[in-house]
């Protein structure tokens, strides 16, 4: 169990499987830069959670609902929580997770849901099977099962996380596709540092130019 002090926003468990360094510029430096895609990001978001609370075809849905997990250390909203009604009249929880972009092609954005079932679990003494991402590039919901493997890794994720924290140190860069869409880029500098060139070299440059 962690104590309040030792809490992580949730939303960095993804930024830690995209990217350990993008995560450490976030959450260990707290460095933060706008572009494009945050700003939608940000958009699509606040319009998930304009409206707290509605009821819809016998479904109740939640906006922006806090989340807590003493078990993981983790703290957060969830775009949107859908209860439906379960066997024996009860409301079980259905997390929605909104998301800018195209499914990914690791399981970041699925552990960030999955971290978010389990905080729900936790909170509420219930069992989640599955939950779902909306895309808004597809503008269609991607369902996910919350099987064993996939809760396993988040709670792997989330204790490595932790330790990943509290070491203080920021990864070298490296240069890949998923450096063209991060707004932290320019911080980072992944072109130039993460080929080998010394930082001094390039800043010299910029300073002449």
């Amino acid at each position: 169990m962690y104590c309040e002090d030792d809490f992580i926003q949730l939303s960095a468990l993804q930024h830690f499987i995209f990217c350990p360094r993008q995560c450490a510029l976030s959450y260990i430096e707290q460095v933060w830069e706008e572009n494009l895609l945050t700003a939608e990001g940000g958009i699509m978001h606040e319009k998930a959670h304009q409206e707290k609370v509605e009821l819809r075809d016998g479904v109740r849905i939640e906006r922006g609902v806090a989340l807590r997990s003493e078990k993981l250390g983790l703290n957060g909203k969830v775009d949107v929580a859908e209860f439906h009604k379960d066997a024996v009249g009860g409301w079980l929880p259905f997390p929605v997770e909104y998301k800018h972009g195209r499914p990914k092609a690791n399981d970041c954005d699925k552990v960030q849901l999955c971290a978010q079932a389990l905080c729900l679990e936790e909170m509420l003494s219930v069992r989640i099977s599955k939950g779902a991402i909306f895309y808004g590039k597809t503008r269609r919901r991607l369902d996910v099962l919350f099987d064993e493997a996939l809760r396993k890794k988040t709670e792997d994720t989330a204790q490595n996380l932790h330790k990943f924290i509290n070491a203080g140190i920021t990864p070298s860069p490296e240069y890949s596709k998923r450096c063209k869409s991060c707004s932290l880029a320019t911080v980072c500098m992944p072109m130039m540092l993460g080929r080998g060139r010394p930082v001094n070299e390039y800043l010299r440059e910029v300073s002449k130019g």
